[in-house]
């Protein structure tokens, strides 16, 4: 594969890097994607595994037909055979009506399922049926019908040691891993760091109409000495609170280490993989998009009332400055240390009845993002900065009803 080729695929799914390890992974997913064997992507939490499927499809001759990615972490036990087969009127409490599967619905493409490792074992009895013969059967049928998909499934556990534990399938896990394809942690592509966080500032700058942050010679080196536990994911998150919180737009190593959790902290982890990060930032991760989504309100009100006052109410909108849209932050937000409680943000209000709890602004925010995207998780989640498994536990937690798409 030439250097102009690998250029053009990073170009074409907005990957950002030169690592060896990053390069060779891209490589395989090319060489693999005219065949229709099935390829296992493995790595950590948050190293970015799902363009790896989406490069398989782009380059196969399968291309022209769906491409369907199945997060099977985020869809309950009790429903992931319908979801993936189908079901037939009547075959349990709610089926309505016959319904597709995406191995149907996918005839003829590829399935992505996300995080495979998160499959019951009678899911995996399916799947495995699928993959020798290409047959299953709706839920509640027993028909057998044909499918000709393409699989490419992704995890961040140790399937060897859920092999080993019983909660894997091992003809299952050979029949996935015909072609495996290992995506580097973040740590392992120092080289990278710096150009992806220049990225993720330069977008927050972008969509909220501020300068990009710029980190100085002494923050770079403590950027790309950083461990980073949760990966791509844990540096846009960095990335995207410095610019929210920070006054000046030129961020010093003793600002940046104030982003930087201790990192000896325990987390959960699986097998060699860690997934402790992407859990224990959930709520920073919704709470800063409310925050950027309360200052932009903010700055729209103040104008608003400003021409109001003057009778010009014509006059167009200025940019907001830099100190304009910081500067409607909380005070304690600006600098935020370690041990910072994030039930600490409020909403404030003239009325001291009227004061949200943290909880009240989640609830909130997830329900506009639902009726903004007509009611689609995955939509939703992207718009809020999390992954719809991360969006289906919030909403579970909070007591927001699942009648989503």
């Amino acid at each position: 594969m030439t250097a102009n080729e690998l250029l053009t695929v990073k170009q074409r799914f907005g990957i950002i890097g030169n690592t060896e390890a990053l390069n060779n992974a891209i490589e395989v997913a090319m060489r693999v994607a005219p065949t229709d064997l099935s390829v296992l992507v493995t790595g950590e939490s948050g190293v970015g595994k799902e363009f790896f499927p989406q490069i398989i499809h782009a380059y196969s001759a399968r291309k022209h037909n769906k491409y369907i990615a199945v997060n099977c972490g985020a869809i309950p036990e009790g429903t992931i055979d319908s979801e993936l087969f189908g079901h037939e009127k009547g075959s349990f409490t709610g089926a309505i009506d016959s319904r597709k599967g995406y191995f149907e619905e996918a005839d003829g493409g590829t399935i992505f399922l996300d995080e495979v490792g998160e499959l019951p074992i009678s899911t995996q009895v399916r799947l495995l049926r699928v993959l020798q013969t290409g047959e299953y059967m709706r839920v509640g049928s027993a028909k057998v019908q044909k499918t000709n998909v393409r699989v490419v499934a992704a995890t961040n556990n140790n399937l060897m040691q859920a092999i080993a534990e019983g909660r894997f399938r091992e003809d299952l896990y050979y029949r996935l891993n015909t072609v495996p394809i290992s995506v580097p942690p973040l740590r392992e592509r120092k080289g990278d760091i710096y150009l992806l966080f220049r990225k993720f500032a330069s977008d927050v700058a972008v969509q909220y109409k501020m300068p990009a942050v710029a980190l100085n010679d002494a923050a770079r080196v403590l950027l790309e000495s950083y461990h980073w536990r949760g990966n791509i994911r844990q540096l846009k998150n960095v990335a995207e609170q410095i610019s929210a919180i920070e006054q000046s737009r030129d961020i010093t190593a003793e600002i940046l280490r104030r982003y930087l959790p201790d990192e000896g902290y325990s987390v959960r982890t699986v097998g060699n993989h860690n997934e402790g990060y992407a859990d224990a930032t959930t709520e920073r991760e919704l709470l800063y998009k409310i925050l950027f989504d309360m200052r932009n309100d903010i700055n729209d009100l103040k104008r608003m009332m400003t021409e109001a006052m003057s009778g010009n109410v014509h006059t167009p909108h200025p940019t907001p400055t830099t100190s304009d849209v910081i500067g409607l932050l909380p005070e304690r937000t600006r600098s935020l240390p370690q041990s910072y409680d994030y039930a600490d943000i409020e909403v404030v209000d003239d009325n001291p009845a009227a004061e949200l709890t943290k909880e009240d602004v989640q609830r909130d925010q997830i329900l506009q993002a639902l009726q903004r995207n007509n009611y689609s998780r995955k939509e939703a989640a992207r718009e809020l900065f999390i992954s719809e498994r991360t969006l289906y536990r919030r909403m579970k937690a909070l007591g927001i009803n699942d009648n989503t798409k």
